[in-house]
């Protein structure tokens, strides 16, 4: 009983004398782990990660053991790893700085313009989804980048300038298999059309699919590089997919590419109603694309 009197004074002493800042600092010490979590997680580093692990337990156990040669060897070894580990890695490390950056802008933007821009944003959504699905049923390759918080200005110098009002039409006449700008990627920027015919960056992560084509690698590489939003319609059997943070979902239906793009730039879900409204004109769309190749 006295040892449980003591730790619990003992505890109460300690809480007494924590301040504010002591506070401060262990939440920024949590944040700051989560992000290195999240980043060993999502990159190559996971295995870099437990290299370095290991080698910093040698480390521990030859300054234990009074091993002096060890010392010396692993000393050096770490002073020179950590910056070859800065240059192997600087993509990843650039990401990750990016979206540390990114994330507390995304999240004042959205309470500072989201009364403002829902409409709009809602309205692009709707456009995108029902192109998408047109040209899935077509087989038309597209690639449309939903610009976010980071700014895609050197993507867009690539392309042709459009700032147009986003329409289903005007999307489907840009990804036309004979128009000028259809094998370049969409940007959107503030729910227009900013730009079109613009290259992207192929992902250079080996774990990709082997049978992923150019479209699809491109639109990983942008997600990688940004913060941005990408729909993914394949020319060859008209899957839809969309590229966030690195990872390709595919296989989407009217109904979920909706959904997954007002969860990503909205967050928030589409009504039942809403739904079930443009589900039914994509189904009838789809019964009687069937009943014409019939």
């Amino acid at each position: 009983m006295e040892f449980i009197t003591q730790t619990l004074s003992a505890v109460w002493n300690t809480l007494k004398n924590i301040r504010v800042t002591d506070i401060i600092d262990i939440i920024l010490v949590a944040v700051m782990f989560y992000y290195v979590y999240r980043f060993i997680r999502e990159r190559r580093a996971g295995k870099l990660a437990a290299g370095l692990l290991i080698l910093l337990l040698i480390l521990l156990l030859s300054d234990i053991l009074d091993m002096r040669a060890m010392q010396f060897i692993m000393q050096n070894l770490f002073q020179v790893g950590m910056v070859a580990v800065i240059v192997v890695f600087q993509p990843e490390l650039r990401s990750a700085l990016e979206k540390v950056g990114a994330e507390p802008l995304r999240g004042l933007r959205s309470i500072s313009e989201k009364s403002g821009n829902d409409a709009s944003t809602i309205a692009m959504i709707n456009e995108v989804t029902e192109a998408a699905c047109d040209m899935s049923l077509d087989k038309t390759g597209a690639l449309i980048v939903i610009e976010r918080t980071t700014k895609l200005g050197d993507i867009i110098k690539t392309g042709t300038i459009v700032n147009a009002d986003t329409t289903a039409f005007l999307i489907r006449n840009i990804f036309f298999k004979n128009a000028p700008l259809h094998d370049g990627a969409m940007i959107i920027r503030d729910d227009r059309i900013y730009a079109a015919g613009c290259f992207l960056p192929l992902s250079t992560n080996n774990d990709i699919i082997k049978d992923l084509g150019t479209r699809h690698r491109a639109a990983i590489g942008m997600s990688e590089n940004s913060d941005a939003v990408i729909v993914v319609v394949s020319e060859e059997n008209g899957t839809i997919s969309i590229a966030v943070e690195g990872e390709l979902k595919r296989n989407f239906s009217y109904n979920s590419l909706k959904a997954e793009l007002t969860r990503l730039l909205l967050n928030e879900k589409p009504t039942d109603s809403e739904n079930k409204k443009r589900g039914l004109r994509f189904t009838r769309k789809q019964k009687g694309a069937k009943d014409d190749e019939r």
